[in-house]
């Protein structure tokens, strides 16, 4: 799937002052998209109905890509998927689990023999079943200004030095370049720090 960049050839020239040829800028500006996404295990921009499989075994389930949005375009459907050959169960919000922000929590059932708030009888109660279908909308309608922030700076890092040079010359003149400004962009610890609320934690729900 081609994903759209974090910020645009105009938001690079203004940050810039400057006009770059469109091909240079498109390609600074993913490259640059590309490092926070892998970063960030994020996909960041909006996407609509994405379906996935994640691991569940636990009470709280908390979606992969976030934010997670639900509303009247963008309706929120769980699946608690049966083993060897057994029922698919589709869950109801507010009576099998409650959703708060990006988690998602498995209720434990008011009476032992009826679903509500719960698994079936036969199930360990108020825990997700082992593999969960999920189809949900999540991600950003406009990038932030801390993100966008960042793919300008590492953008801007690209074009500096297109060709990876560690150094130059022209004549009687000569530049040496920064080691950060060698090859690819790389974000710096700074940079980072700024990102890290966005990030998808190595132990959280990861996509099957």
């Amino acid at each position: 799937m081609s994903l759209p960049p974090l910020a645009t050839v105009a938001d690079l020239n203004t940050h810039l002052q400057t006009t770059l040829p469109t091909p240079q800028a498109e390609l600074a500006i993913r490259r640059a998209s590309a490092r926070v996404r892998s970063y960030t295990r994020q996909v960041l921009t909006f996407v609509a109905g994405d379906t996935i499989e994640v691991p569940g075994g636990d009470r709280v389930l908390r979606v992969p890509q976030r934010p997670l949005v639900v509303d009247g375009d963008n309706p929120l459907t769980v699946v608690e998927l049966g083993d060897f050959g057994g029922l698919d169960l589709t869950l109801t919000e507010d009576v099998d689990f409650t959703r708060l922000g990006d988690e998602l929590t498995r209720g434990t059932p008011s009476w032992w023999n009826t679903r509500l708030m719960g698994w079936p009888y036969n199930r360990v109660r108020g825990v997700w079943a082992p593999r969960v279908r999920l189809t949900y909308s999540h991600g950003y309608t406009e990038v932030p200004d801390d993100i966008m922030d960042v793919v300008l700076a590492l953008a801007t890092v690209n074009v500096s030095n297109l060709l990876g040079l560690r150094a130059e010359s022209i004549d009687d003149y000569s530049v040496t370049y920064a080691t950060e400004t060698v090859g690819n962009a790389h974000l710096t610890k700074d940079q980072k720090d700024e990102l890290r609320s966005y990030r998808l934690g190595a132990f959280s729900v990861a996509q099957s």
